[in-house]
């Protein structure tokens, strides 16, 4: 089966994302520092602080593995299948805990979360494949993660913000 991947026409998308994902990790990483305690002491705002921290940090990775030269299509599904997955356990199990010790996280958010994290592995899937649509849906999965994160991430640092001011 040929190559279905054509590197330099999704080098611009992944460089962006990856980009973004990692400059995101930093400043939620500095905005956390800054509220550590009250972070630390809250099970929503500790869960909430790891799914974000990991999730952009495995955005970059899927990211940085599909700029990898000399891969193919195989190759980049398999990788994004995987590291998806691996997002996906991690994401389902901070919410699972912070929802299991009775704080104020919402059914909706890990319901929203896990249907994108699942709709990049099936993209992943159909690209591993051969179908190129799936590197389509597995990038739009991505980014779409990201956005679901930095909503995540604004929601820890008012959380926080609201627990430090009573």
């Amino acid at each position: 089966m040929a190559n279905i991947f054509r590197a330099g026409q999704w080098t611009d998308v992944f460089l962006l994302v990856g980009t973004g994902a990692i400059t995101l990790t930093g400043l939620v990483f500095v905005a956390m520092s800054l509220n550590l305690k009250v972070i630390a002491l809250d099970a929503t705002h500790r869960n909430r602080a790891i799914n974000t921290l990991t999730g952009l940090a495995l955005v970059f990775l899927r990211c940085a593995l599909v700029l990898m030269g000399a891969q193919d299509h195989r190759a980049i599904g398999a990788e994004l299948f995987v590291v998806s997955g691996v997002s996906l356990a991690v994401f389902v199990r901070g919410y699972a805990n912070a929802i299991r010790v009775g704080s104020g996280l919402r059914l909706s958010r890990i319901v929203g979360g896990g249907l994108v994290h699942l709709a990049e592995m099936f993209g992943a899937t159909l690209f591993y494949f051969g179908h190129l649509i799936g590197l389509y849906i597995a990038a739009i999965a991505i980014v779409t993660n990201t956005c679901y994160m930095i909503t995540a991430a604004w929601l820890l640092v008012m959380g926080a913000f609201d627990n430090a001011a009573t």
